[in-house]
């Protein structure tokens, strides 16, 4: 085992390399349309200002340092997509893995491991994770994975609580963990946005996003949030809980059509930007994937019902 273990890391180190210190682009944000001048006013709105779909204000900085082509042989690859190879080779190139097989042939200057005896597995994606916004050690000066203090907070990323310092990150990447999701805790009914990043040394959080993955937004149902919130105005119960979802996406519809409207026609004044709102009316538009805490399987079923009332896909219980 523990040689799958090195193996699974020395793969992760080449798959994933370090990411480059490097100034953050412009937010990323979709066109509005609207470029005639205002006179009147003496300061020119943000794009802060208006809610876009699929708007990007923290884009990823990643990006790989260059490396020199790496050849692993004689090892037995299990490929995660079918039967194991043995005697197998894998490439790397450009920080990817570039060819899996029993013949693989690399460039000259390529550097060459003899792995014969170990085994090869892809990098690991954890799909769930708390590392960095619960760092280690476990002390409340960092512990910034819950925002306890309302049941709905769809406005909060787990990336501004992320500390890319955190001495798990490396550790994961030791155990094989090439990439993670990021979600804040379950004691909310909507806990906030997700983060996909790569498991990669970065002075900052965008220095670890992974390019062009979507967020996800974290809820939790069942005793979670009534524990947390049961002696401060609830939800006290469950059907209370249940009733909080519904309440939330009847509003984060009306939010949706609003903008939907003035991002397709920009007549008058927009409408007045809601973090909380946008956030659910992102996943309305599919832009946004759930990721659902559960306990029993018939709060399952109810979660899955209320996807149904209002037109969303939940991508995963946990």
């Amino acid at each position: 085992m523990r040689i799958v273990v090195a193996l699974a890391a020395a793969i992760s180190v080449f798959a994933c390399t370090p990411a480059k210190a490097s100034q953050a682009p412009a937010p990323q944000v979709a066109s509005t349309g609207d470029t005639t001048a205002h006179p009147k006013d003496s300061v020119t709105a943000g794009p802060g200002a208006l809610s876009i779909p699929n708007a990007n204000p923290y884009p990823s900085t990643y990006k790989p340092f260059p490396s020199k082509p790496t050849l692993i042989k004689n090892v037995t690859i299990f490929t995660a997509a079918g039967p194991h190879i043995t005697g197998g080779s894998v490439l790397l190139r450009d920080g990817k893995i570039a060819a899996v097989g029993t013949s693989v042939n690399a460039p000259a200057d390529a550097v060459v491991i003899d792995g014969t005896g170990k085994f090869v597995t892809p990098g690991f994606i954890d799909v769930h994770s708390h590392i960095g916004d619960y760092p280690a050690p476990g002390v409340e000066a960092n512990s910034d994975g819950n925002e306890a203090t309302r049941p709905v907070t769809a406005y909060v990323w787990a990336e501004h609580s992320v500390w890319p310092q955190d001495p798990q990150f490396p550790r994961n990447l030791a155990g094989g963990v090439t990439t993670l999701q990021v979600l804040p805790g379950s004691a909310n009914l909507f806990g906030g946005r997700s983060v996909v990043l790569k498991v990669v040394p970065s002075r900052t959080v965008q220095g670890m996003k992974f390019p062009g993955a979507k967020y996800g937004l974290k809820m939790a149902c069942g005793e979670n949030p009534k524990r947390v919130y049961g002696n401060k105005g609830g939800p006290q119960t469950r059907m209370g809980n249940v009733a909080g979802y519904r309440t939330a996406w009847i509003e984060a519809e009306a939010y949706r059509r609003k903008w939907d409207k003035w991002n397709a026609d920009h007549k008058g004044d927009p409408p007045s930007r809601d973090l909380n709102l946008e956030t659910l009316a992102e996943v309305l538009r599919g832009n946004i994937l759930v990721h659902n805490h559960c306990y029993r399987a018939d709060e399952m079923a109810q979660m899955i019902d209320i996807s149904h009332e209002f037109g969303y896909k939940i991508r995963v219980f946990h």
